[in-house]
């Protein structure tokens, strides 16, 4: 006997063999949204609180036979991108998104771990900007992935505006530039659709944090393949990051990782 259906997210992403980022934050946090989560594995990474002590990177084909055994049999109600770390790679998964003609792409476009350690090839963004960003539903750099997409430096809240603009050409419907590396006691994000920006600011949390960007994107998939607008989504995504670093656990001698369970989270309902 069949069970309810439950809506599904697939997370295209690196493995995070320390669990606060990558596939590993993505699966807690589809969980905690009550969606089902499902991989596709782009990278292996050797790391920890403290940072990133290797890579290794399947074949191009063997990524594509995960997405579409995936997709075959399953399908997904939402998708994000973390960790793609080179061009073939790129090519490779937004050939799958096209394939497949999925809907609510959460780009995070990955370039930099939180130690410092480069995540991706830099010849890999402008071939994440040509091939990926026009399928994205939204695109979530912090400012150092803005700097790099923009090729300019992301200074102020003004150089956020530009920037979100400069990004939103590029292809995606929506553009969300996280503003937590800004100096002072405020965060500012800012969400843009090509029309309106929306700011959303909130009161520095205190610490140094790893795998925030992974979990606010994945969160932002699971409001999507619940039916959330991308507003909505966003919103939801946002209270839900901030509980996680509030209750973040004592885990390792580096920075923090989230707790992707955090008391008093209660996930946005279906609303489709």
């Amino acid at each position: 006997m069949r069970g309810t259906r439950m809506p599904t997210a697939l997370t295209i992403a690196g493995s995070d063999s320390g669990g606060g980022a990558g596939i590993q934050a993505d699966l807690k946090t589809f969980t905690a949204f009550r969606v089902f989560g499902l991989t596709a594995i782009t990278g292996l990474t050797a790391q920890n609180t403290r940072g990133v002590r290797g890579v290794e990177l399947p074949t191009t084909d063997f990524i594509a036979a995960q997405l579409r055994a995936v997709l075959e049999d399953i399908g997904a109600d939402a998708v994000k991108t973390g960790m793609l770390a080179t061009g073939p790679i790129i090519r490779t998964v937004a050939g799958v998104v096209r394939e497949f003609r999925l809907n609510n792409v959460v780009v995070d476009p990955v370039m930099i771990a939180a130690s410092g350690d480069a995540l991706m090839q830099n010849e890999a963004a402008p071939v994440m900007r040509e091939h990926l960003f026009p399928l994205a539903t939204v695109v979530t750099p912090n400012l150092d992935e803005a700097t790099v997409l923009c090729e300019r430096k992301i200074r102020t809240t003004d150089d956020m505006e530009e920037a979100a603009r400069t990004i939103h050409a590029m292809g995606p419907r929506y553009v969300l530039v996280k503003g937590g590396h800004l100096a002072g006691d405020r965060v500012v994000d800012l969400l843009f659709d090509g029309l309106e920006i929306v700011r959303q600011e909130s009161s520095r949390i205190p610490g140094e944090f790893h795998g925030t960007g992974c979990t606010l994107s994945s969160a932002i998939a699971s409001g999507l393949a619940k039916g959330l607008t991308v507003p909505a989504a966003v919103a939801a995504a946002q209270a839900y990051i901030r509980l996680a670093m509030h209750s973040a656990p004592a885990v390792g001698g580096g920075r923090r990782p989230l707790n992707h369970v955090p008391e008093g989270f209660v996930p946005p309902e279906v609303r489709r």
